[in-house]
């Protein structure tokens, strides 16, 4: 069990984060996928119970590793907002917050599909938005999973999750890091996102995320 796993992608150092974020550590680059905020406020829009302070909780955590990993830049890769609900004025007001807390960090959001419904993030946030694939040397920041030529693509949208299982009735589905030759899939960040399981490969390495922990997961054996 380890808080961080150190991998080459691309040719660049990235260590994965327990806390479901990946570092560029020779640009100092923090890398978060799909945060969702304000997911719960356009539930409950909707009219659809849900708890609040969902939105408040990640951003706790993201000021948390912004102050551990001390990053220049913060990319967010896709679905920063849910819906345009989600710009409601609790929301934003809690947003806002964080955002002066760290107002000296370059902020880059990769358009994706819930940012399209959403809108862009309002001007006083200071928040750059790129569209994907925004290359940058031997990497490619992506919201949607996909190949770039002569790049390692960095991407979310699929919220990758893992079982880990004994037998059929006592596993657990952990949000992963879901990495192949090519292209690497970040867990989704945000509190209130769910999972979908992956459909794993030959030659994938996926890295587990629990209990503030990394778990390498064997891939299986097929029988012979």
């Amino acid at each position: 069990m380890k808080s961080e796993v150190s991998v080459r992608l691309g040719g660049a150092s990235i260590t994965l984060l327990a806390s479901r974020a990946a570092l560029w550590q020779e640009r100092r680059w923090l890398i978060v996928a799909d945060p969702h905020f304000g997911k719960a406020a356009t539930f409950r829009a909707r009219g659809v119970p849900v708890p609040q302070g969902t939105t408040s909780e990640s951003l706790a955590r993201l000021a948390t590793l912004i102050e551990s990993t001390r990053p220049t830049t913060l990319v967010f890769l896709g679905d920063l907002f849910h819906a345009v609900e989600a710009h409601a004025p609790a929301t934003l007001a809690a947003i806002r917050r964080w955002r002066a807390e760290h107002e000296a960090l370059d902020i880059v959001l990769i358009e994706g599909n819930h940012d399209l419904k959403a809108g862009t993030p309002p001007a006083d946030l200071g928040i750059r938005v790129e569209r994907e694939p925004w290359s940058v040397g031997r990497l490619a920041f992506c919201h949607h999973p996909q190949f770039v030529a002569g790049a390692h693509a960095l991407a979310g949208h699929l919220h990758p999750a893992v079982r880990i299982s004994g037998r059929a009735d006592d596993g657990v589905r952990l949000p992963c890091f879901w990495l192949r030759e090519g292209l690497s899939v970040l867990p989704a960040f945000g509190s209130f996102t769910g999972g979908a399981r992956i459909d794993r490969e030959d030659g994938d390495r996926v890295v587990a995320v629990g209990d503030d922990c990394l778990y390498e997961v064997p891939s299986r054996r097929r029988a012979g």
